[in-house]
């Protein structure tokens, strides 16, 4: 039976639900800093003051009940709402500070970090960033599970409880072995895609997906990992497989700077008039009370990207 005049202490409910994203003791309390016993002393005391049991323990593996899966958004809820209180008193003093979760999709985060990082140590000098890099999907997942505050990614994702809020639009560009046909050309028709054999990211990566959008478009062909059996989980593998001659690729103009100086490689871009480009958003929990800080924050992300975009222009140049 529970205890009417019991209230959980913040403590216990990160308890909760540290274990519960986890589904393991050890690692929920790595990750607390606590040490295990103390761990499974707080979730009792929780368990105990509410009169039900959230969390079913076994030596194999650990089970969220369903008791405990229906109060598990409300416990998030409150953990947000506390964070959100401290750091707005923090706002009060005109100060961003404190730990801050940022998803990156791997298309973008290389080509924007050290710009953003450097920004963010002089314009929040109090600020902690913390860089989590993955891929859309799961980013979208953590950020829906609490794991991190606020993701920069391509947009829009359609994604239900989430707020997105534009921050850039890039270009694409092709890039090509330095004898292709097409290499160095201003004036590439869309309808070139057909002609290209396109190499693209694995399965999960969105810019495989935006790649793919296109080449619907002119009804291309682009190749797949069955194909080639090769199996390329960055562009910078990319840039060594068309530097091969196995085929070329779509580039966004922020990774130009960094991966189109590699001997070997050329880049051409399309005619004016043909839309090859995609949108980098901030999006975060429509729950949240701190979009106007998470904004913020990505205004620097925008002048990152916009620096990349430069500096890709300038070797696009020569």
């Amino acid at each position: 039976m529970s205890n009417r005049e019991y209230r959980p202490t913040l403590a216990q409910l990160r308890t909760f639900v540290t274990i519960a994203e986890n589904r393991h003791f050890g690692t929920a309390a790595s990750k607390l800093n606590i040490s295990q016993p103390s761990l499974s002393q707080a979730l009792v005391a929780l368990e105990t003051g509410l009169g039900i049991q959230l969390i079913e323990r076994s030596t194999r593996k650990v089970i969220v009940t369903s008791a405990g899966e229906e109060l598990l958004p409300y416990a998030k809820a409150t953990l947000e709402a506390a964070d959100s209180f401290v750091a707005h008193s923090r706002g009060a003093q005109g100060v961003l500070s404190g730990p801050m979760s940022i998803g990156f999709i791997p298309t973008l985060a290389p080509y924007v970090l050290p710009n953003f990082l450097r920004a963010c140590r002089s314009d929040f000098p109090e600020l902690a960033p913390r860089i989590v890099e993955d891929q859309t999907e799961r980013l979208l997942q953590q950020l829906r599970d609490g794991q991190i505050d606020f993701a920069i990614l391509a947009i829009p994702t359609d994604s239900t409880g989430l707020s997105e809020f534009e921050l850039f639009t890039e270009r694409f560009v092709v890039v090509t072995d330095e004898n292709h046909p097409a290499a160095g050309r201003r004036d590439l028709p869309l309808e070139v895609l057909e002609k290209l054999d396109l190499l693209l990211l694995d399965d999960g990566h969105c810019l495989r997906d935006q790649i793919v959008d296109l080449c619907r478009i002119v009804h291309a062909s682009p190749v797949t990992n069955t194909e080639t059996a090769t199996r390329a989980s960055s562009l910078t593998t990319i840039m060594q497989l068309v530097v091969a001659g196995l085929g070329s690729t779509l580039v966004p103009e922020s990774a130009v700077a960094t991966e189109c100086t590699r001997p070997g490689l050329r880049v051409a871009t399309f005619d004016d008039s043909v839309i090859a480009q995609r949108t980098v958003g901030l999006v975060c929990r429509s729950s949240s009370s701190r979009a106007k800080e998470y904004q913020a924050v990505g205004e620097l992300v925008t002048r990152a990207l916009e620096d990349a975009v430069e500096r890709g222009k300038a070797v696009i140049a020569g």
